[in-house]
């Protein structure tokens, strides 16, 4: 009987796992229960974070200026990563929703 028992919860797990990867491709793209896309809002959060810094400490205009090309860098770098990422499950990105952090 133990066995058996054992046998079925293998069997289980064996027919979960994938049960559990379709609820996760099925959640919303745009959404908190998606672990991507929290490290998507998380990416551009720190890259206004760094704005910020680098724009209060900038000294002249190169300094702004390169603030904000690095800032434009990062921005990208998340979209790409996002893109990417979603792409790998199967769920191309055409459009990105704004992002508002507070």
């Amino acid at each position: 009987m133990y066995k058996t028992m054992l046998a079925l919860a293998a069997a289980g797990t064996v027919l979960a796992g994938p049960a559990l990867a379709g609820d996760r491709n099925r959640a919303p793209i745009y959404s908190d229960a998606n672990s991507h896309y929290l490290d998507y809002k998380t990416d551009i959060s720190e890259a206004k974070r760094e704005l910020r810094k680098d724009l209060a400490r900038a000294d002249d205009e190169a300094d702004r200026e390169d603030a904000w090309a690095e800032y434009r860098r990062e921005i990208a770098d998340a979209k790409h990563d996002f893109r990417k990422e979603m792409a790998e499950e199967g769920r191309p990105i055409r459009r990105f929703p704004v992002v508002t952090v507070e």
